[in-house]
């Protein structure tokens, strides 16, 4: 153990004088004393005055060449916006994209704009902020030098946008009380600014050329900020959610959440009865593995910073836990130190077979070196006095732009307490066009044993070495786009020698001019369980128009699973049928041969959202499983007055259950309000 933690420290020390030095460009805000109407036309006379971010870069497909079309930011600030101002020129106007309408979703298949704001100038974390031509918001964060995303982060502001006759424009107005920042005259944040151009497979930024859209490090910087503190201090957001089930007692219950700015950089957040029931149902999916399916977190109070505990060997996974009393989270970065603690008490699972416990989880990042970082974390577990968790150190190095290093080392406690490390170490090179990393793993026999009542350890016991490249072409001729190719070389061993598993997996996507793209993929594996195993599957993926919204793809894919053939059919198709009223379908069809456990099956998954306004919408999801006869509806309707937490929903749901389940719910209605103070 203590040659282990020698190696990982020297690691994150030995490269201080390795880091790579940037040469960013810079802009200056304005402040105004004006008042902006966020109407997308920017045709206020103090918009003529501010200075020009412009001359965008290529990152794709012509990396470092200037960008195909001319784009103009400018930024203005008053004492509770900062306001960011886009001219979007384009040549063929009657080409531009614009479909999506939900706030949040993936707007890169629309003609779009972006904000990314390291407001600490920390070159690590950062907020970001786009828009499309119909205004349709899309928000996060970033951390780790872009290592790690979090789309669950929703900040107040204003965005709007306008065609005109040279192509269009937008408009950003963030308000100060939604970020986190160190007040002060005459303040720099890092800043990116980048436009997509779908139809070209163009993304540019205003920095560059850069390694990647999300390197925090590689940013512009954004000068002459006068930022006062904030004044909203205290938000409480109390709820009322009644429930009418058939043959089942009519209940209502009262909740609330409570957030609190302790300074401009450390805020705090509570919630008591959390309304976790009108969260869509987890999708049902193909497992052709035999090891637990992850399943994305959902709720919000559990989504809202959680890119802070994402790491390799996942040593917290909140969907260990189930519904709560309350909890509450404290998140903040000063001085260098960025940290979050959280704590939830549940309540009684009768079907998982848990009383009432306890989660703690707080983690830990210093910065090092330029845009670097090594970082603590601790979970634990506590049910009628017992304990279990893990807790660990971990590293993201950055020695140039393009070299990089990442590691971890670990501890779970709990029933067993011997063979229960983990660590792992990864050395990876990075271009906009190429990726290569060999990760050697290590897990303990009982690792998993302890770590799974907090984390997501998917299999222990095994000495493992993987290793991937990858490598994406624009050849931009005889009808091509894009080509990328993709290897990974997987094997691992018990902590005795055994070999247990080998894998290679070959992958290669082409992009057709045509708007057609194909993907090739095969899959070979060796696995060991009760016995030897020859897996394998080939699949073949033909889509058409993937770069857009409105989009339709089939895959059909064969082989031998766990001495079974089987045959896989995948299909997904968006549509609009009108500019607001947006449809998905997919498709996932599984035969095995043979079949004696009827594992064969369908799975239907049906999104729809009409947006009569942006805060006034309807969502539709239903799924069908025929192998466990699950048939699951949700109906939700929403009207966002106070936007984004006070609300009016309505909400209908039948056949609601665990994931891989059947759902016996029977017919459901909730209603809630909430209301922000």
């Amino acid at each position: 153990m203590k040659k282990l933690l020698c190696l990982f420290l020297s690691v994150v020390f030995f490269s201080s004088f390795l880091t790579g030095q940037w040469k960013s460009k810079e802009v200056f805000g304005i402040r105004t004393d004006s008042l902006l109407v966020v109407d997308g036309l920017l045709d206020e006379p103090i918009w003529e005055s501010a200075p020009e971010a412009t001359d965008f870069i290529q990152y794709q497909p012509e990396k470092g060449n200037p960008a195909s079309e001319r784009t103009v930011v400018k930024v203005l600030f008053d004492d509770s916006y900062i306001y960011f101002g886009f001219w979007c020129y384009d040549s063929e106007l009657g080409k531009i994209a614009a479909s999506i309408t939900k706030r949040d979703s993936d707007i890169k298949p629309d003609d779009s704009v972006y904000v990314f704001l390291d407001t600490f100038h920390d070159s690590r974390t950062c907020y970001f902020l786009g828009t499309n031509v119909l205004g349709t918001q899309r928000d996060g964060r970033i951390t780790e030098n872009g290592r790690t995303t979090d789309p669950t982060w929703d900040g107040i502001w204003k965005s709007a946008a306008q065609r005109t006759d040279f192509g269009w424009t937008a408009e950003f107005a963030v308000e100060f009380s939604s970020i986190k920042f160190e007040p002060g005259d005459n303040q720099t944040w890092g800043l990116s600014l980048g436009r997509l151009i779908p139809r070209k497979l163009e993304y540019s930024s205003w920095t560059g050329p850069i390694e990647s859209p999300f390197k925090v490090s590689q940013f512009g910087e954004l000068k002459g900020l006068d930022l006062k503190k904030a004044e909203k201090k205290f938000q409480i957001i109390p709820h009322i959610i009644g429930k009418v089930q058939e043959e089942q007692k009519s209940t209502a219950e009262i909740g609330v959440d409570a957030r609190y700015a302790f300074s401009q950089a450390i805020s705090g957040n509570l919630t008591l009865n959390p309304d976790f029931a009108t969260i869509e149902a987890d999708q049902e999916v193909i497992n052709l593995t035999r090891f637990e399916t992850f399943l994305p977190e959902k709720r919000n109070f559990f989504l809202e910073g959680s890119e802070i505990y994402r790491q390799r060997i996942q040593l917290f996974y909140s969907r260990r836990i189930s519904d709560i009393y309350g909890g509450a989270k404290v998140y903040g970065k000063i001085g260098g130190y960025e940290f979050q603690g959280l704590t939830a008490q549940t309540k009684k699972d009768v079907e998982r077979g848990e009383d009432s416990a306890n989660f703690t989880v707080f983690r830990l990042k210093k910065d090092v070196m330029e845009s670097s970082n090594i970082g603590f974390i601790a979970a634990n577990k506590l049910e009628n006095g017992k304990n279990w968790g893990t807790t660990g150190i971990d590293t993201a190095l950055y020695f140039s732009d393009t070299f990089k290093f990442t590691g971890q080392l670990a501890m779970s406690y709990g029933d067993k307490n011997t063979d229960n490390i983990a660590f792992f170490l990864r050395p990876s090179y990075d271009t906009s066009t190429f990726h290569f990393h060999v990760r050697y793993t290590q897990i303990g026999r009982n690792f998993a044993d302890n770590a799974n009542k907090v984390g997501f350890i998917r299999d222990d016991n095994r000495r493992e070495l993987d290793s991937s490249l990858s490598k994406t072409f624009f050849p931009r001729k005889w009808g091509f786009e894009r080509i990328a190719y993709d290897s990974n070389y997987n094997i691992y061993w018990g902590l005795d020698g055994t070999l247990r598993s080998w894998k290679i997996d070959q992958e290669a996507e082409i992009d057709l001019k045509n708007k057609f793209s194909v993907t090739l993929e095969h899959h070979e594996e060796f696995k060991l369980f009760e016995k030897e195993f020859r897996n394998r599957q080939s699949e073949i993926d033909i889509g058409y128009n993937t770069r857009e919204w409105q989009h339709a793809s089939i895959a059909y894919s064969f082989g031998k699973n766990f001495d079974r053939n089987f045959q896989l059919i995948e299909g997904d198709v968006n549509f609009k049928l009108t500019q607001d009223l947006s449809i998905s379908y997919g498709l996932e069809r599984v035969l095995f041969d043979p079949d004696p456990e009827n594992d064969s099956t369908w799975i239907h998954v049906i999104r729809a959202t009409n947006y009569f306004t942006n805060d006034l919408f309807i969502k539709l999801f239903y799924q069908l499983n025929t192998v466990i006869d699950k048939s699951n509806i949700q109906v939700l309707f929403v009207y966002r007055f106070q936007p984004p937490f006070g609300s009016i929903q309505v909400a209908y749901q039948k056949g609601t259950g665990e994931f891989g389940e059947k759902g016996i719910q029977g017919h459901t209605l909730f209603l809630k309000f909430a209301y922000m103070f």
